[in-house]
């Protein structure tokens, strides 16, 4: 089983990069499925299940980081596409948290990132795309060349080690060396682990505490004045 987790803002074009890299592998007589992970509501699953005749699911996060529900529930849907005879898993997740990576080691990983969304968007999602094996720009015929050129300088000086592919996902230009990555990514292991490090800790406000004020929280708390904090990797 091949695992592919897409990552990247709310309406980048996600779905639609993956609906045309699901149509090639089709051509190709590979058998994807698909999960959609998002926080509380989502009808993509249907949507593709509709178009391809996939095996898809869906599930909420709700109360959880949709990254760390992620992290808890690969294994359960490994099991669910195998046992559907998929040989690739495709994970689309909303990665609201910007502090946490999806990926996973031995996966591929995209982070899609939409040209119209300003030049200093890939300097502001951490982790999402510095850990991405593939930067995906999305949206390339709405901006001039040169917004694309200093959106890509961005992304170098972010992530200098992941790939950059521009597309029009619309009309399903540019998604072949996707297709190809897609194809050359090994067999998920056995044992999956996340790539990089997660955040330092959970502050008491995640667990349910409400009063206003660092000083009536413990843990890991910051101050106005104190602008230290972890940038992921």
């Amino acid at each position: 089983m091949k695992l592919v987790i897409c990552a990247g803002p709310a309406t980048t074009g996600k779905t639609a990069v993956l609906r045309h890299i699901i149509s090639r592998l089709l051509r190709d007589d590979q058998r994807p499925a698909f999960l959609k992970i998002d926080v509380q509501y989502a009808e993509e699953d249907e949507i593709l299940a509709r178009e391809f005749g996939i095996p898809t699911r869906k599930c909420y996060s709700g109360e959880l980081c949709p990254d760390h529900y992620n992290a808890m529930v690969l294994g359960d849907a490994l099991e669910w596409a195998g046992a559907e005879e998929c040989d690739i898993l495709l994970v689309e997740t909303a990665g609201l948290c910007l502090r946490c990576s999806p990926y996973v080691d031995g996966a591929l990983g995209l982070a899609v990132l939409e040209a119209t969304s300003g030049m200093n968007l890939p300097l502001k999602v951490g982790p999402m795309l510095s850990l991405a094996d593939v930067a995906v720009i999305t949206k390339i015929d709405r901006v001039s060349q040169a917004e694309r050129e200093v959106f890509r300088a961005h992304i170098q000086n972010a992530a200098p080690e992941v790939q950059i592919r521009e597309v029009n996902a619309l009309h399903g230009i540019g998604i072949d060396p996707l297709v190809k990555s897609v194809r050359e990514t090994p067999e998920a292991a056995e044992q999956l682990y996340l790539r990089g490090n997660p955040p330092v800790g959970t502050c008491t406000i995640c667990v349910g505490k409400k009063e206003v004020g660092w000083q009536s929280h413990f843990g890991v708390i910051r101050a106005l004045d104190n602008q230290v904090f972890y940038r992921g990797q």
